[in-house]
C-alpha cells in the first residue's frame, strides 16, 4: 500500500518562547515527511510579524477568550488561564470538526505541555497525542516532584536531592517554588503539566540528550521520552533545512537593519548583548544598575528593551552615542548571537534563549527573574560551565559593580577562556544532535515514521 503523509496539528502555548520552538519542530516534522498545521490563538495570529522564512506549514486558530487583547486584556495570569482553559477546548473541538468535514483529517496532535487539556481532546477523537516540553528536563523533574507531593510547598529544606540532578538550594529551584504564593495561576499550570501525562503516546522534550543525559534517562523509565532539540532554525545548526534562517514569525517587530549595521562596525568578540526576553520585567532601580554597569564596563553593548519597559531606563542611556551602545525595542536574536562581534549574552535565562546561545557557542551572564530561569542559571554556571550567574544584594538587585565584574570576567578574564571553551564544546554537540543520525534527528525520524500508515 502507498504510504500517506500523516497530518499533525501542533499547538504551542501562546507566548513567543513557546511558539518559536514548536514552529521550528513543525519544520523538522515537515522535512521528515509529515504534513503540519500550526494552531495558535486569534489574538496571536493577528499580532504576528512575518519574517523571511518560507514554509508550507498551514496556520489555524482557536480562541483563548481574549481575542482583542490576549494576555493583557485578561489583566492577570489567573484570569487569563481560567478563561483560556474554558474557551480553548471548545474551539479546538470546533477546529477538529471543521478540518475533518473538509477532508483534512488530523492524525496526531502535538501540544505544549502547559496545555494538558489538549490530550483529553486528542483521545476523544481517537488521535495520537504527543506532549512537548519547552523547558529543560531538570525543571520538568522538579515540577513533577511537586505534582507527586514529594517536594512539599512551601519549601522548608535547605537542600534538595532529586534523581538525575545535582544538589539544589532553594534559590536554584523555579521562582514559583522558592517565592511561594507569587503567580499561583502559573504554578498550578506548570505542576498540572503532569496531570494526564501517562495517557500521552509520546513525550517530546526540547533539549539535547547529551546535555541532560542523567535526568532524561530517569524520565524515560516512566514515559516514552524523546529529546528533539535544540529547536532553532537549521541554518544555525545542521543546515539540513534549506533557507531555514529564522523562526518565521515574531510577536514583536525586530529592528533588524539597525542592529546588524551597528554590529558590523564592532571588533570581534567585543559586544555585550543584553536581552531579558518577551515577558520578564525589571524595576527602575534594576534597570538603572544594569545601565550603569554597561557604561562602566567599557565594552560596546546592544540592549533590547521592550517598548513597555522603556520608561524605566535612565534618561542618559538613551543619549549614549551609537559607538558605545545601542538600545532597541526588539532584534533578530539568533542573527545577533551569531554575529562575530558578540562576545557574551546577558540574559534572563529563558530556556529558548539558552538553547540559542548554546547552539552558537556564546558565553552567558545569567540574570534570572522568574519561573524556570533560576534553575537554568544554576546549570549554566555549575553544570554546563558556559556562563556566570550574577549575585544579588539583600534587596534582590544585581548591582552595577556586579554587572561590570561579570562582563570583564567573561570578555577578559582567565575564567572567561574556560567558559568560551565549554561554550564551543556544547555548540558542537548541539549541531551533532540535530544533524543526520544525531540523537534528536533519529528521535524525530522515529516519531514521523510511526505516524505514517
Amino acid at each position: 500500500m502507498k504510504k500517506a503523509r500523516a497530518h499533525c496539528l501542533v499547538l504551542p502555548y501562546p507566548a513567543q518562547g513557546h511558539i518559536n520552538p514548536l514552529l521550528q519542530f513543525s519544520k523538522r516534522l515537515e522535512h521528515k515527511g509529515a504534513r503540519v498545521t500550526l494552531v495558535t490563538t486569534h489574538f496571536i495570529i493577528n499580532s504576528l510579524h512575518k519574517e523571511s522564512s518560507s514554509s508550507s506549514i498551514q496556520l489555524e486558530t482557536i480562541s483563548d477568550g481574549f481575542d482583542e487583547g490576549g494576555y493583557e486584556e485578561a489583566g492577570s495570569a489567573e484570569a487569563y488561564l481560567e478563561r483560556f482553559w474554558l474557551v480553548g477546548p471548545k474551539t479546538l473541538v470546533e477546529l477538529l470538526e471543521k478540518l475533518s468535514s473538509s477532508g483534512n483529517q488530523v492524525d496526531c496532535i502535538v501540544y505544549d505541555s502547559f496545555m494538558p487539556w489538549v490530550l483529553d481532546i486528542a483521545k476523544k477523537f481517537g488521535l495520537i497525542g504527543a506532549v512537548i516540553f519547552t523547558q529543560c528536563n531538570a525543571v520538568n523533574n522538579i515540577y513533577y516532584h511537586v505534582h507527586r507531593g514529594k517536594l512539599k510547598l512551601p519549601l522548608s529544606d535547605t537542600e534538595f536531592l532529586l534523581p538525575g540532578l545535582p544538589p539544589l538550594a532553594p534559590y536554584d529551584l523555579p521562582s514559583f517554588l522558592y517565592a511561594f504564593g507569587t503567580y499561583p495561576g502559573f504554578l498550578e499550570m506548570v505542576v498540572g503539566q503532569f496531570s494526564n501525562i501517562e495517557k500521552a503516546d509520546w513525550v517530546l522534550c526540547n533539549t539535547i540528550y547529551e546535555l541532560e543525559t542523567e535526568v532524561t534517562d530517569w524520565m524515560a523509565k516512566m514515559w516514552p521520552v524523546r529529546t528533539i532539540g535544540p529547536a532553532i532554525p537549521s541554518m544555525f545548526l545542521d543546515k539540513q533545512l534549506e533557507d531555514d534562517r529564522d523562526y518565521g514569525f515574531s510577536i514583536f517587530k525586530p529592528d533588524s537593519e539597525a542592529c546588524m549595521k551597528w554590529l558590523d562596525d564592532k571588533p570581534i568578540g567585543s559586544v555585550v548583548y543584553v536581552s531579558f526576553g518577551s515577558w520578564a520585567t525589571l524595576d527602575a532601580e534594576q534597570m538603572d544598575e544594569i545601565a550603569n554597569g554597561l557604561k562602566d564596563c567599557g565594552s560596546p553593548f546592544l540592549w533590547v528593551v521592550r517598548t513597555s519597559e522603556e520608561d524605566k531606563l535612565p534618561k542618559d542611556i538613551l543619549n549614549t552615542s551609537n559607538e558605545k551602545g545601542l538600545v532597541v525595542t526588539w532584534c533578530p536574536q539568533l542573527q545577533v548571537l551569531a554575529h562575530e562581534s558578540v562576545g557574551c549574552f546577558m540574559t534572563h535565562c529563558g530556556w529558548n534563549s539558552i538553547l540559542e546561545a548554546l547552539s552558537l557557542g556564546v558565553p552567558m551572564i545569567g540574570v534570572p527573574q522568574i519561573s524556570d530561569q533560576s534553575t537554568n542559571a544554576k546549570f549554566i554556571m555549575d553544570v554546563w560551565k558556559m556562563g556566570i550567574r550574577t549575585h544579588v544584594d539583600e534587596k534582590g538587585i544585581v548591582s552595577r559593580q556586579a554587572v561590570e565584574s561579570c562582563i570583564r570576567e567573561i570578555l577578559d578574564g582567565d575564567r572567561g577562556k574556560e567558559i568560551k571553551s565549554n561554550a564551543n564544546k556544547w555548540k558542537t554537540l548541539a549541531v551533532e544532535a540535530v544533524d543526520e543520525g544525531g540523537s534528536s534527528d533519529k528521535n524525530i525520524e522515529e516519531f514521523v515514521s510511526k505516524l505514517v500508515y
